[in-house]
């Protein structure tokens, strides 16, 4: 004991001796007995089990979490892995939805609207024009391009004329009440 006393090397938290046979935990060039290593948070021993150093002080994973860990902003759990980011708040891929239809917009193409996130299929149904020939959504999501002109809006595809069916994107047309036409198709044939 005298020996241990004089020479033996001492744990940094409390000062005391490494017994011979004891357990030696050395972090940051400190030395410590299993239980001295303890959470900077809840004060319990980390011992062997994993921790996580910051701002050179160790915590336990659970405390770490608690503490520090980014947690997704629709279910609070904490992100591991594989988040996304809309609008500056954290996401898990899979609770960052549609507001409408509730499918995973993480990786898919989507818009927002009073700051809530719409897939393009819901975006098209609930906010688009509607093209005055196909009917469908007009979103613009992938570039597309559409004419308008009054009230009606076409895609670029359906704009043609209504007899012919010649593109009249970028030409002149002619409308016939809710026809449109183009200028040969139009002309009055007396």
């Amino acid at each position: 004991d005298c020996h241990d006393e004089n020479f033996a090397s001492r744990c940094d938290a409390c000062g005391k001796v490494f017994k011979a046979g004891s357990k030696k935990l050395e972090w940051k060039g400190q030395a410590f007995h299993e239980e001295c290593f303890i959470c900077a948070i809840c004060q319990e021993p980390i011992g062997t089990s994993s921790f996580i150093p910051k701002e050179e002080l160790p915590y336990c994973t659970r405390c770490y979490d608690d503490r520090f860990a980014t947690r997704c902003n629709k279910c609070s759990q904490v992100i591991t892995s594989g988040g996304v980011t809309y609008k500056g708040e954290p996401f898990h891929r899979e609770c960052f939805n549609c507001f409408e239809c509730g499918v995973s917009l993480a990786g898919q193409r989507f818009t927002s609207r009073d700051e809530r996130p719409f897939c393009a299929d819901c975006f098209g149904k609930l906010f688009a024009k509607k093209c005055a020939d196909c009917g469908q959504p007009i979103t613009g999501i992938g570039g597309t391009k559409f004419i308008s002109f009054e009230d009606r809006h076409w895609h670029n595809e359906c704009f043609v004329c209504r007899r012919c069916e010649t593109s009249l994107v970028g030409r002149g047309f002619i409308t016939e009440s809710e026809e449109i036409l183009c200028p040969d198709c139009g002309r009055p044939s007396w």
